[in-house]
């Protein structure tokens, strides 16, 4: 299989994990490439996305690296197979490829859980406020590529809030429900898709008011997608550069206990969706 130009932060995650075994293990790159009759250099790119691994191969190395997790190991040997392309690769090239990897992130996600200070959660938002946010960014876009990102925004709400969507909670504070992104009608339409996801059978909103006595974290918006076994979860945080993806067990653990100490925090599903509908009266 030939080598790939830009692998995605989940193909980069293959890698990573192979070379986490391999560190555990004490082995070094020559060692891990000698099982394979391969230079060791093949290995460097293996771990770094760059090369595609074969699920066979992925189970040849954790057995010599002597990973007796099986079920992450399977687990790991299925991502290495996948070759799905999805609805996102439609837009490459047109919109910044963190955008894409947050898509893929949770389209493979077992299950996702948000937390956000400024914004309603991207895969909630109407088209109007995504629009509203996507005209801010300075330098200001071209129509063309401003655009795309609304489309891929709409997209990736549709995947996530459908009927059969994975279950999605999210944790939003009082101050993203004030903000007024686009407008007060549009800010009001805002709510009530809220209102409407709401409903939803896979999705739990909870609101964290201004009156909550403490606050967790650093204010950036975070997103933990759960994967098939525990050490395959990832958490993105938002940044000025783009979007940051953590996997190393420390960091899933600190923004896990956020993400429950905030959800501990927040009001009920039911006094969330009355603060929202005050809220809405309030615009």
């Amino acid at each position: 299989m030939p080598p790939r130009t830009t692998p995605s932060v989940r193909q980069e995650r293959v890698g990573v994990e192979l070379r986490k075994m391999r560190d555990s293990a004490g082995r070094t790159t020559a060692q891990a490439a000698s099982l394979f009759g391969l230079d060791r250099t093949k290995i460097t790119q293996i771990e770094k996305g760059y090369y595609p691994v074969t699920a066979e191969r992925v189970r040849m190395l954790a057995s010599d690296f002597q990973e007796s997790d099986t079920a992450y190991v399977d687990a790991l040997a299925a991502m290495a197979e996948e070759r799905h392309k999805g609805w996102w690769e439609d837009y490459r090239g047109a919109v910044p490829t963190g955008f894409l990897d947050i898509s893929e992130m949770e389209y493979f996600a077992n299950e996702i859980s948000t937390y956000q200070v400024s914004h309603v959660p991207g895969a909630m938002q109407t088209e109007e406020y995504g629009r509203a946010i996507f005209n801010d960014v300075y330098p200001p876009l071209p129509p063309r590529l401003l655009e795309a990102r609304v489309e891929n925004r709409v997209q990736r709400s549709a995947v996530l809030m459908s009927e059969n969507g994975r279950p999605y909670s999210a944790v939003v504070h009082e101050a993203a429900l004030r903000m007024l992104f686009g407008g007060r009608d549009a800010a009001k339409r805002q709510l009530d898709r809220l209102l409407d996801y709401a409903e939803m059978p896979h999705v739990t909103l909870r609101v964290i008011s201004f009156s909550c006595h403490g606050f967790v974290g650093s204010g950036q918006g975070i997103i933990h997608a759960k994967g098939p076994v525990p050490r395959l979860d990832t958490v993105q945080l938002d940044a000025v550069g783009g979007p940051v993806f953590l996997h190393e067990q420390k960091q899933l653990d600190n923004y896990r206990h956020i993400i429950e100490t905030m959800t501990g925090r927040s009001l009920t599903e039911a006094q969330s969706r009355d603060l929202i509908r005050s809220v809405r009266k309030e615009i």
